[in-house]
């Protein structure tokens, strides 16, 4: 996915590929083991197995800098890793091993008696302050079997143990894709089951580029909100618009670190203001709001933006799913508040009237397909892009059965991505032994004039 993603930020002068005091982050542990999502301030702390460790050491670094635990004087720490000599050396490790593999593990028995350094023996070395990677060889070798395993397995032997004696860290900016795959993998229900080829898709489709004014039905927490007006870098307008009277709940928006001028650019309006001043409220819309209004409590406290919480407060169980630091000793002067989501201005609410919209993108899978396209698509100007996601295929079917009878649109088409992950290892190249099976659908059209929707011009 391509961003267009300004170079100013929460101050306006910082630089967005380095990262400082009060930006949200994405920390991968382990190698995706467990993701989660922190802003930095010198009060934040993480837990990595039973250590917890400041995030001080991470403000000021480069996005993509690696860290691993140690622990020293004061307590455990996140001390930076010099990737390139790393990688440099597991490369030269890897030919080595390669070019002498004539061996295999069929004589090899787990009895647990291969391991001569015991629990004890580490712990005193832990003590006397041996880091994670001398522990990590400590146990290599004081395994009877360890030579006598391939290459391959060998590795395998190695970061398992790295993986629970020197922990790694990475740090990864919270950009569009990164989001949509941490929230994928982990909390896959929280954004609709939409993975990242299917949210790439759904914006080429929606034709976001700068200067567009796209309205959107969000109901999976921000993150098409968020991928938009990453798209549009500051420029033109992405239009919230809901049924009833409170906004969806948007929170994943505040993950971008996007500037004050691109959070302005994030509005939103309720669909009665949208329709044209000469006609009522449909039937319709009143339906909608009655069924949105009719859910069940839990779903309201979800989807309510009066529930949401700043990031740092954000925090949910320990079990390797998404979860937010808490960082209770931060000032709050120390964290600028970013407000997306304001109202729109009522001089853009006359422009698209109109003029109508530029694209339309619905990912609203709580609300009846058809009964919210057939409102919204009257708002696009002549010609424009319209996408509607849904997790399954028979709502976005019937949609496009109505969408043709009524001849509202045209290029209709259903499209599910498909998506294959592949291991790419020297001499281990393969797929996956365990993918998602589907990305959801996407239904997409262009509006066209029709006696039936006259507005707007």
């Amino acid at each position: 996915m391509s961003t267009m993603k300004s170079e100013e930020t929460l101050g306006g002068s910082q630089n967005p590929r380095i990262t400082w005091e009060g930006c949200s982050v994405l920390l991968d542990i382990n190698d995706g083991d467990r993701v989660l999502f922190a802003r930095l301030t010198a009060g934040s702390k993480i837990k990595i197995g039973n250590k917890n460790c400041s995030l001080q050491p991470l403000i000021g670094c480069p996005f993509g800098s690696s860290f691993q635990v140690e622990v020293g004087e004061d307590g455990p720490f996140l001390s930076r890793v010099n990737r390139s000599t790393e990688d440099n050396n597991l490369g030269e490790k890897v030919d080595c091993q390669i070019m002498e593999e004539c061996r295999d593990n069929r004589s090899i028995v787990d009895n647990n008696t291969a391991q001569s350094l015991t629990g004890e023996d580490i712990d005193d070395m832990r003590r006397k302050g041996a880091t994670g990677d001398e522990i990590v060889e400590a146990l290599i070798a004081n395994s009877a079997t360890f030579l006598k395993k391939t290459a391959f397995s060998q590795e395998k032997y190695r970061i398992k143990k790295q993986k629970k004696y020197a922990p790694r860290v990475l740090l990864r900016r919270p950009v569009t894709r990164s989001i949509c795959e941490a929230y994928f993998k982990k909390h896959a229900d929280k954004v609709g089951f939409l993975r990242v080829d299917t949210l790439s898709l759904l914006l080429s489709f929606a034709n976001v580029t700068a200067n567009s004014d796209v309205l959107v039905v969000d109901m999976l927490n921000g993150l098409i909100t968020g991928a938009v007006a990453e798209r549009l870098g500051g420029t033109g307008y992405v239009c919230n618009t809901y049924c009833g009277n409170t906004p969806y709940s948007i929170n994943i928006v505040r993950m971008f670190n996007f500037s004050d001028e691109t959070c302005k650019r994030i509005v939103h309006s309720s669909l009665a203001e949208l329709q044209p001043s000469n006609g009522g409220t449909s039937t319709s819309i009143h339906q909608l709001e009655d069924a949105y209004n009719n859910r069940s409590q839990e779903n309201k406290e979800i989807l309510s933006p009066s529930t949401a919480v700043d990031l740092v407060g954000m925090e949910e169980s320990d079990d390797g799913n998404i979860q937010t630091v808490n960082n209770l000793a931060a000032s709050p002067k120390t964290v600028k508040s970013i407000k997306p989501g304001e109202k729109a201005p009522p001089e853009a609410i006359k422009s698209w009237k109109e003029n109508g919209f530029s694209s339309l993108i619905i990912a609203a899978p709580e609300l009846d397909a058809w009964s919210i396209v057939k409102e919204l698509v009257p708002l696009l100007s002549y010609s424009a892009p319209f996408v509607i996601y849904h997790q399954y295929l028979q709502p976005l079917a019937t949609c496009m059965h109505n969408l043709q009878t009524q001849k509202m649109a045209i290029s209709l088409q259903i499209t599910e991505p498909w998506l294959r992950e592949y291991q790419v290892l020297p001499s281990r190249t393969h797929p996956h032994m365990q993918m998602s099976s589907s990305g959801g659908y996407l239904l997409s059209g262009i509006r066209i004039a029709s006696s039936d929707n006259p507005q707007p011009k």
